[in-house]
Formats: C-alpha cells, structure tokens, sequence
C-alpha cells in the first residue's frame, strides 16, 4: 500500500468504521494480514501483527461472536463497549498517521473517533429496537452481518483503500439516519404509552 496522506485517510476511514461495528474482528483482520505479509501497514499499526496481539483480538472476537447473538447480553455488550471500541478507533487513527504532523494526527483521531460513534451509536440504537422482538433470528442475522461487514472493509482496505472508504463513508449516512429513525421510534412508542395511562387514569377518576 502506498501510505500517501490521501491512503492513511482511506485507511482511518474504513478501519474506524469497522472499529465502530467489531473492534476486536478489525484487528485480527488487520493483524493476521500482516503477519501473513499480505498486506503492509503503516509502521504505527505494525504491532497488530504480532502474534500476541492476534491471540488476544481473536479471543475476543471469538466472545463477541458468541455474546453479541444472544438478545439482551448484546445490549449489556454493546453498552460497555462504548468505552473500548471509540478509544480503540482513535489509537488505530494515531497509529496510522505517526509519519504526519501533530495537527494531522490530531485531525485523525478526531475523525476516527466520530466515524467510530456513528458506526457503534447505530449498531447499539438498531440492536435496542430489535432485541425485544421474541425471536433470535433477527439478532443472529444483524450480528453476523455486522462481522462480515467489519471483516471485509478491514480487508478491502489493505487493496481498494478508497473504495472501502466510501462505502465506510456511505454507511456512515445510513447509520445516522437509522438512529434518528429509532429515536423517533421510541418516541412515539413512549408517546404512546404515556397517553394510554392518562386514559386510564381519567376513566378511573370518573
């Protein structure tokens, strides 16, 4: 990979992203493909391929995959993962831009952080409103695809670095649009509910 300023934003992009849905898939992906000399990282992110690195974000991931499909644990997990998968965005973004100017990296970080949020604040509001659904089905199906999705920008990255980018940066709109939409719809859910009980409340008073 050529490491122009115009790649590493490519890079930050769609690793940041991919952070936001499976951090720990995101550097094993990365990791193994260094390790395996299929792809060079810049020389920030170069200890993502030792092999210490790769066992523990494989066992990890190995713990997602599993806590991540069972409803109500994924909502606990993706909860407390607020605090891992943002933080560990922004150290992959300081990794990667090392060779840049203070100012630039501290525009990555910043840039990577936000991807990062948009991407985890969507999983974690999307996964709010399907959990109480009774079947698993819809979990299992959003949580693999989520894997896939990091797992594949993670490696379209290291070859297609722009067009993994903008598909990061597409999925970026969606994912706004989809927390507006579940805001919205509990909103209304609430809304509801509240006026329900204010019926309730008046035909017993009478």
């Amino acid at each position: 990979m050529n490491f122009s300023p115009s790649t590493i934003a490519a890079l930050v992009i769609a690793a940041s992203f991919a952070a936001g849905l499976n951090v720990y898939a995101t550097v094993l992906t990365l990791g193994v493909l260094a390790r395996l000399h299929w792809a060079v990282l810049p020389g920030g992110l170069e200890m993502l391929g030792d092999w210490w690195v790769i066992g523990a974000s494989a066992a990890l991931f190995a713990a997602e995959f599993i806590a991540d499909k069972i409803p109500g644990l994924d909502l606990v997990w993706n909860a407390l993962h607020t605090f891992v998968r943002i933080p560990i965005a922004a150290l992959l973004a300081y990794g990667a831009t090392t060779h840049l100017s203070p100012a630039m990296q501290l525009l990555a970080v910043a840039v990577g952080s936000g991807i990062a949020l948009a991407a985890h604040g969507s999983k974690t509001a999307v996964r709010a409103a399907v959990t109480p659904s009774p079947e698993p089905v819809s979990n299992i199906a959003l949580s693999t695809t989520e894997d896939v999705a990091a797992v594949g920008l993670s490696w379209l990255v290291t070859v297609h670095p722009w067009a993994s980018a903008s598909i990061a940066l597409g999925a970026v709109v969606v994912a706004i649009f989809a927390v507006r939409w579940v805001v919205r719809a509990f909103r209304r859910m609430f809304g509801r509910s509240s006026d329900v009980q204010t019926i309730a409340t008046q035909t017993k008073s009478a």
